[in-house]
């Protein structure tokens, strides 16, 4: 679908519009209900990695278990089998960028992409192309593969659902420093536009914020704040001082799985060599005659 919005003209504004672009690149909630636009419709996934495998077969849950044995994600396809219709994309910017080489300068197009379901998972993905279309669907397939948990918590008393940020978490990138800070039930999320979107699909309803440094440069304001909230889970609070209990991960837990499928595909191969020498046999036969 990132196609279509190439062919619409996603990037019209030209030079001069300080990369915003005026389809899909405006930033103005225009990416916002539209899905997952990185994801094939008719192609069905076949799964090239040993999670990706565990996934498609359903030996894992969710989402939530992948994270808690840090197991790297390298599909795209996982986090759509288990957040699907409820990811949502936008794009932030998109900016021409030029190197000078000796024919003169090569112009790309760079484009950030913030994702997430408004729900405790967010991710941001930037890609540079020659073209519009090609950078934002990689940005979208990074902005995936990039998706972290958000903690949130509450700003006093523990009534209702969480609606803030657990604890004061800070986030840099360049000279950019931002930082999120706990804020009342119904204060909404006070801050400048960039981090503002991150922070509503990443579902945090009241929040604080403080930004320092060269906030005009999105990119960095951007992956700053994304730093900030991917640091919710890195702050152990007295809540979480628990007794651990060691568990075997998914890879441990699926080892006569990988054994049964690596024997069927042995099998499989077999069959296929004997077809082959009988096959090869019955030309040579023929020959002779």
């Amino acid at each position: 679908m990132a196609d279509d919005a190439g062919a619409r003209g996603g990037f019209r504004g030209g030079f001069g519009s300080g990369g915003r672009g005026r389809g899909r690149g405006r930033g103005r909630g225009r990416g916002r209900g539209r899905g997952a636009r990185g994801k094939a419709d008719d192609k069905e996934w076949v799964p090239v990695t040993k999670l990706g495998r565990l996934v498609k077969d359903m030996k894992i849950k969710s989402l939530e278990e992948i994270y808690l044995y840090s197991l790297p994600i390298k599909e795209s396809e996982i986090i759509d089998f288990f957040l699907g219709s409820s990811l949502k994309d936008e794009v932030l910017k998109i900016m021409p960028v030029q190197k000078q080489t000796r024919a003169g300068q090569r112009t790309r197009f760079k484009a950030f992409v913030a994702i997430g379901d408004y729900n405790g998972h967010v991710g941001l993905g930037v890609k540079c192309s020659k073209e519009v279309a090609t950078a934002i669907r990689g940005a979208i397939i990074l902005a995936k593969l990039s998706i972290v948990p958000v903690r949130r918590g509450y700003w006093g008393n523990k009534i209702g659902k969480p609606h803030t940020v657990p604890c004061k978490v800070t986030g840099r990138c360049g000279s950019v420093l931002v930082r999120l800070i706990p804020a009342p039930r119904g204060t909404g999320i006070v801050s400048a536009p960039v981090p503002k979107k991150l922070l509503t699909m990443a579902g945090i309803d009241d929040c604080y914020t403080s930004a320092r440094g060269c906030t005009a440069t999105l990119g960095n304001f951007a992956k700053a704040t994304f730093d900030a909230i991917s640091k919710t889970y890195s702050y152990l609070t007295p809540d979480l001082w628990k007794e651990t209990i060691f568990a075997k991960s998914p890879y441990q837990v699926s080892v006569i799985f990988f054994k049964m499928r690596s024997l069927k595909l042995l099998s499989v191969c077999m069959i296929k060599w004997l077809q082959l020498g009988f096959y090869l046999l019955k030309v040579g036969m023929n020959s002779c005659w």
